[in-house]
């Protein structure tokens, strides 16, 4: 009896929640409770306390008051309420001594696999790519039985990557009839009568800059000054709204996408291309529909006065970021250099302004793996975010700023771009890493001295590890119908309102801003734009991630002594985690094959120490590595060591 009474005493210390739970790569999960208002912060559940939990499960899980982790507070799983999906796609990994097929789950983690009975009627071979649907989800660390609906294709054939991704994180791909129909029930060009009540913008030198594949072109720019050195700035953003209306069958599809998702060499888009292509899309040459930021800068970059028009533009010019660099350095020749220049001036004043007030700056290249025509990898390029990058960004920022404070002010319902100041404890984990790299911080750092860290750190190899170290410190940015600012970009009010092509908040913003009393669910709208974000976003890393593999096992084929560089990013008592260069891809090294030494782990400096010859690894160490093996099944690398770089 004294021991029921013990349990009892203990449950009733556990306060429990109800939500979702995401489930990382590495086994971890958070659960973001839903209500926010008593449990404001997720929840962070050790990889043997989920239970048998996967990523998107409702669930069950009761708080440790007494423990908190380095990742907020922490606790378990009791019980999944709902589960999230009953179908998944694995890869069949190997056969049991019976002719049973066990399968690596991406969505069950490493610990987990799917079992499929022996079956005589099927015959699949190592490799394979299935459908399943879950049978039976077993108890964690106990295999979930399933059955085959189909097979997708092979893990050796690269054109299955993005196919198995979209079942697997359940996209949508093609569109139903009705929404198809009536996208393409719209003139394939605007008419005269879309133009009425509109703002003729016309005769502004307005254009476009993207990446070099872009066909859906969102947003146009454009920039003069008068007499006074006063700065007309437009922000012209295709206004989808015109076309999708709500409750349309266009309108209904794109709510459940919520949001385009980018692969490598592939869109899955919110709306059908009839629009996202060509009618919406702002094109060179072409009468395009819009809803315009017209702003008033002084030298300073205070915005001196600010409309906010439905409007309609003609883009002179459709540039790619590679060309308006080259018009900015003298190598290009452009009627639009002046307009070029011009923002690249208004740009800097910009940032500045934005720097001053505590945002920080992580641009950093970003590295692109190039596919031929079957999706295989064959080599990779770096981007970097240059000028041409910032001044789109910039603009696109103020935009969005500029409308959020157009809600706020009138005090009309929206949706809001919000980001959470992060817990203080995991500020100081990126205080230490950045220490531990031999940069100086003060003990209690300002967003100036954050920024002047990054700022220094540009000039060294450690910027990639100190932009993913200070990102793994924030809390998520999501959509939320309660404002309550952005952090990261120190803005007290900001909303997503630039890309309505590809974005449903951003579409739902545009319609607020001219009827404000339409009877959207916002609470709902930012839930599953929140949810769904999140989804694309691992759907995306999850074919990107085996992209790079795919193209590490190429460069192994053809030179197996290549030599890799590597920075250290996390020391553990087991082992070191680091990332590769220049691929920009995580591997991990056990303790037992760091040297031929005993290593002890040391918490109080985050490092690796050898008893015999003192040698140790720490965050930050480069490396130079062997590639061992890759398995595209596993969708893992192992590596190996060949010396620490001194």
């Amino acid at each position: 009896m004294r021991k029921q009474k013990k349990t009892l005493r203990r449950k009733s210390t556990r306060p429990e929640v109800i939500g979702t739970i995401h489930v990382h790569t590495k086994g971890f999960g958070f659960v973001s409770p839903e209500d926010k208002v008593k449990y404001p912060q997720d929840i962070f559940i050790p990889k043997h306390l989920k239970q048998n939990a996967v990523d998107g499960d409702t669930v069950k899980a009761a708080i440790n008051i007494n423990k908190r982790s380095e990742k907020g507070p922490e606790g378990l799983v009791i019980s999944v309420i709902k589960r999230a999906k009953s179908e998944m796609v694995g890869t069949v990994w190997m056969f049991d001594p019976k002719g049973n097929i066990l399968l690596y789950v991406p969505a069950l983690g490493t610990s987990k696999s799917a079992l499929v009975k022996k079956s005589k009627k099927a015959k699949y071979e190592v490799g394979d790519r299935l459908l399943l649907h879950v049978k039976d989800w077993g108890e964690e660390n106990k295999v979930a039985e399933c059955r085959v609906l189909k097979k997708i294709g092979s893990i050796n054939d690269p054109q299955t990557d993005i196919p198995a991704a979209i079942i697997d994180f359940q996209l949508s791909d093609d569109f139903p009839k009705e929404v198809v129909r009536e996208a393409c029930s719209f003139p394939r060009e605007v008419q005269e009568v879309d133009c009425q009540d509109r703002e003729d913008l016309t005769q502004l030198e307005c254009f476009t800059i993207d990446p070099d594949t872009a066909k859906d072109f969102d947003d146009a720019l454009s920039l003069s000054q008068d007499e006074k050195g006063v700065y007309c700035l437009g922000i012209h953003i295709a206004d989808v709204s015109h076309y999708v209306t709500p409750g349309s069958a266009l309108d209904t599809e794109a709510r459940k996408r919520c949001n385009s998702t980018y692969f490598p060499g592939r869109c899955i888009p919110m709306l059908p291309e009839q629009l996202s292509n060509e009618l919406c899309s702002l094109k060179e040459g072409v009468i395009r529909l819009t809803v315009s930021i017209l702003l008033k800068l002084d030298k300073e970059g205070n915005v001196l006065d600010q409309t906010i028009a439905r409007a309609f533009i003609k883009s002179r010019k459709r540039m790619t970021y590679g060309e308006a660099k080259e018009v900015l350095d003298g190598k290009r020749k452009s009627p639009h250099a002046e307009s070029l220049k011009r923002m690249q001036e208004l740009c800097h004043t910009l940032r500045k302004k934005r720097f001053v007030r505590g945002s920080v700056d992580l641009s950093m290249p970003e590295t692109v793996i190039l596919l031929d025509d079957n999706g295989a990898p064959y080599d990779f390029a770096v981007h970097e975010y240059d000028i041409t990058h910032q001044l789109v960004e910039e603009y696109m920022l103020k935009a969005n700023e500029i409308v959020a404070e157009h809600f706020v002010r009138k005090k009309l319902p929206s949706v809001f771009r919000i980001h959470e100041e992060p817990a203080r404890e995991n500020l100081e984990d990126f205080y230490s890493l950045a220490r531990s790299l031999g940069f100086q911080l003060a003990n209690d750092p300002t967003s100036e001295d954050i920024q002047a860290l990054f700022d220094n750190a540009k000039k060294t190899p450690h910027i990639q590890q100190l932009s993913i170290g200070f990102i793994r410190s924030m809390k998520l940015a999501v959509y939320s119908k309660e404002n309550v600012g952005h952090f990261g970009l120190a803005l007290e009010n900001y909303c997503h309102f630039t890309s309505p092509i590809r974005r449903y908040t951003d579409l739902v913003i545009h319609r607020l801003l001219f009827d404000p009393n339409l009877p959207e669910d916002l609470e709902g709208i930012a839930k599953e734009c929140s949810d769904q974000e999140r989804r694309s976003f691992k759907a995306e890393m999850s074919v990107v991630t085996l992209k790079k593999l795919r193209l590490l096992k190429k460069y192994k084929e053809r030179d197996p002594e290549r030599i890799y560089s590597a920075t250290v990013t996390k020391v553990k008592p087991f082992g070191i985690h680091f990332e590769v260069a220049p691929v920009g891809i995580e591997g991990f090294l056990h303790v037992s094959k760091l040297t031929q030494d005993y290593f002890e782990f040391h918490p109080n400096i985050q490092a690796l120490i050898g008893q015999k010859q003192q040698e140790s690894f720490r965050m930050g160490d480069n490396l130079e590595l062997l590639v061992e093996d890759i398995d595209l099944t596993l969708v893992e690398s192992k590596w190996q060591l060949l010396r620490k770089i001194k």
